[in-house]
């Protein structure tokens, strides 16, 4: 009997185990869930329920008559051959780039790894503006040569390539950095030669990578925004943006409706596409410890290719960013810090604001500490609970996280307006609104950043935790936060940066008396004049000042700078 009942002991203990860990996990995902679903799902099922629905019912047939209308088609058009045109420019002029980084070891690698990583973290609005300085009316291009640029595809193109150049280097060079060298000499010792030796063992193996930095290069310019609402002029509109156009300026919800359900259809696919590149990267390699990959440029070639890589940054990065700091300078008086000065008087905008402009500083400041806090807190609960089995939901819920970055911001920002507005939830005057919406696109690079470290944590130390009687939550505190602080100062990092730079759906909520950054810029560009024209150039060179040293900060915070993952 004694017997007996011990088996029976036994056997129940994986059950309640499970059932243990099946709590455990619904519990960590209850508030990034209710989060989502209130402040995400909710808005953007609110725009498109109105832009298709009457008093007789749903209108679905509308969907078809939108799609149908020659200038929506040409939006479409646009947005997908100007997305896959980008993607393509990108992988061209960025993949020596990763090699280069991957592979060669040069004075100021470092610095050099975390200035091209800048534009990626800066606001779409100031990567307009850095390009519309350098190649629009009266840049840099235009004062030399008189060429033009802007209100052209080929601005768009270029601007893409400034934004995404990173996503291809550490994507794709942090794992050739880790792909072990020997295999393709073995190759070349069997007679084939160098190019062939790439194309058959290196190749397909950098294949996952290369195809997940692609499509996030293709997500980001699919969805793109503020690049083109400056860059494009009316000539050129991407979903996203005619998505605002329909919603702010023709107030024709039905059509912006069918236009998010397309994108966001779109986005869908496209993330589902990731997962599984990501999943193949994950499981297919075996890899080596970088510090073994990496040599000194010997011979012509190889300092050619460096040489080559070097200008390209220069060029393409460096330049862009240079001519905006100038422009910030050339003051009507001469060189100095009259566009500086006149951020502290608000009647210098012609009446662009209630307030000085150099309030938006501190707001947008005091928002992205808020919005830092809500996405470490909804995303550190998230990443918790996706470090734990749980099949097709537990992978549903990550693709869930992932929406944000993807869905029309501009919806999203709308959206707001329009279902936040009754008690108890009535917040279209409180200032939480900003960070609410900032948070959410904060939150997929805290899950991003996280995720990875948490699976590394060996779950034997939690078990042998929870056998000393410690609980779930001081488990947590006392095994895996230590562990993970240093990802968490990485995730606060690039949270607050992203925060920082939101525009889509700030846009639509930040109140007149209390704009953002980016908005600020948007509203000085969007009103002729030279005056406008410098403050827009000095807040920008303000917000990408702040945005280099939150970067400069996780750069020496990076417990693996060879890393592919942001």
């Amino acid at each position: 009997m004694v017997l007996a009942r011990r088996e029976v002991g036994r056997e129940s203990t994986p059950a309640k185990e499970g059932a243990r860990g099946t709590a455990v996990r619904l519990a960590l995902i209850a508030v990034p869930l209710a989060f989502f679903g209130l402040f995400f799902a909710y808005p953007v099922a609110a725009i498109v329920g109105r832009g298709i629905k009457t008093d007789e019912g749903w209108q679905f047939g509308r969907i078809g008559e939108v799609l149908a209308r020659p200038d929506i088609a040409e939006v479409l058009w646009f947005t997908t051959w100007q997305a896959f045109a980008s993607t393509a420019l990108t992988l061209l002029i960025a993949l020596p780039g990763a090699y280069v980084f991957a592979r060669f070891e040069f004075p100021g690698k470092e610095l050099l790894r975390a200035l091209v990583t800048v534009p990626f973290v800066l606001p779409t609005v100031v990567v307009g503006t850095a390009f519309l300085a350098l190649v629009g009316r009266g840049g840099l291009l235009d004062e030399l040569w008189g060429v033009r640029l802007d209100t052209t595809v080929w601005a768009i193109l270029l601007a893409h390539v400034f934004f995404n150049y990173a996503v291809v280097v550490r994507t794709v060079g942090g794992l050739w950095a880790q792909l072990d060298p020997r295999q393709e000499e073995a190759a070349r010792v069997l007679g084939a030669g160098r190019f062939a030796a790439w194309r058959r063992v290196t190749l397909p193996a950098l294949g996952p990578a290369v195809a997940a930095a692609s499509l996030m290069v293709f997500l980001f310019t699919f969805t793109s925004f503020g690049v083109v609402q400056i860059l494009g002029g009316p000539s050129y509109a991407t979903l996203e943006v005619e998505v605002y156009r329909q919603t702010a300026q023709l107030l024709d919800l039905s059509t912006a409706a069918v236009l998010t359900m397309v994108q966001f259809v779109a986005v869908g696919l496209i993330l589902a596409v990731h997962a599984w590149t990501v999943r193949r990267r994950e499981t297919a390699l075996r890899l080596v410890d970088p510090a073994r990959t990496a040599h000194q440029p010997s011979g012509p070639g190889q300092r050619a290719l460096l040489g080559g890589v070097l200008l390209t940054v220069a060029l393409l990065i460096v330049a862009p960013l240079a001519v905006l700091v100038e422009r910030s300078f050339d003051a009507p008086g001469g060189y100095g810090f009259g566009f500086y000065r006149a951020l502290q008087d608000a009647g210098a905008g012609g009446g662009t604001f209630l307030v000085p402009p150099l309030e938006a500083i501190w707001n947008s400041l005091q928002y992205a500490l808020a919005a830092t806090a809500i996405a470490l807190l909804i995303g550190g609960l998230a990443a918790a609970a996706l470090t734990r089995r749980g099949g097709r939901f537990v992978r549903g819920f990550d693709a869930l996280l992932m929406l944000p970055l993807g869905v029309s911001a501009v919806t999203v920002g709308f959206g707001f307006l329009i279902t936040l507005d009754e008690p108890p939830l009535d917040l279209r005057t409180s200032w939480i609104l900003v960070p609410l919406a900032q948070a959410l696109v904060g939150v997929p690079f805290v899950v991003r950043t996280m995720l990875p470290v948490l699976r590394a944590v060996d779950a034997r130390l939690r078990e042998a935790a929870a056998v000393l009687g410690a609980s779930p939550l001081r488990a947590w505190r006392e095994v895996d936060l230590p562990l993970v602080r240093r990802a968490l100062l990485i995730a606060a990092g690039f949270a607050f940066a992203v925060s920082l730079g939101e525009f889509g759906a700030t846009v639509f909520i930040a109140r007149p008396d209390r704009p953002t950054l980016p908005v600020a810029v948007a509203r000085l560009l969007g009103r002729a004049g030279e005056l406008n024209y410098g403050q827009a150039m000095a807040l920008s060179t303000i917000l990408m000042l702040v945005c280099a040293a939150s970067l400069l900060v996780l750069e020496r915070l990076r417990p693996d700078k060879t890393s592919g993952e942001f």
